[in-house]
């Protein structure tokens, strides 16, 4: 039998924690509860979700981990993504894909992160 999961935590290696914080910040309700030069950690207060942002080539990162992100994206969903759309804009954050309206009833924007990471931007559509 599996065991009870206590908590789940995301790690982006970064080579600029400070840009890396503030974009989450600024994006997301991520506040931050702990911050250094080698390590930042992002709690979200409302829904309890966390973010890691550590240093890429600090000695506890794995070496298989310290290369640029790929194969996965991490999905955020939100209430309003126009405005999310309308802060990265103004932020001049890479938009890979405007938000559009996709049949699985969301409507999605997909934007990079400054390390790299795809993140896909999600809020339901009002008719489903």
């Amino acid at each position: 039998m599996a065991k009870t999961l206590d908590r789940m935590l995301v790690n982006i290696c970064s080579n600029d924690l400070a840009k890396s914080r503030d974009f989450y910040v600024a994006l997301f309700d991520f506040k931050v509860d702990y911050d250094s030069d080698w390590f930042v950690h992002l709690i979200s207060e409302k829904n309890k979700f966390e973010l890691g942002l550590i240093q890429r080539k600090h000695e506890i990162v794995p070496n298989n981990a310290q290369g640029s992100a790929a194969g996965f994206y991490l999905t955020f969903v939100v209430d309003d993504l126009d405005e999310i759309y309308k802060l990265a804009e103004s932020r001049e954050i890479k938009i890979i894909d405007p938000p559009k309206d996709m049949f699985y009833g969301q409507r999605r924007l997909l934007l990079q992160d400054p390390n790299g990471v795809t993140l896909d931007v999600s809020a339901p559509l009002a008719e489903f």
